[in-house]
């Protein structure tokens, strides 16, 4: 579970205006680009590298 407060500070860094990320599922989501930013042990992956593209398999689970 990520903190609200938290939440309401994170940012897509991958759009230029940098809109607000929604909790959705696992992840993050951005709802102009459409990435999904991972949370691992609830703790935010905001990097674009790591974000899940629109359209894109998921990524196999880590162990």
């Amino acid at each position: 579970m990520i903190d609200r407060l938290l939440l309401e500070l994170l940012a897509c860094p991958a759009c230029d205006n940098r809109p607000p990320l929604r909790l959705e599922g696992e992840g993050l989501v951005c709802d102009q680009c459409h990435r999904i930013y991972p949370v691992r042990d609830g703790i935010p992956h905001v990097v674009v590298s790591e974000a899940i593209l629109p359209g894109s398999p998921a990524p196999a689970e880590e162990k």
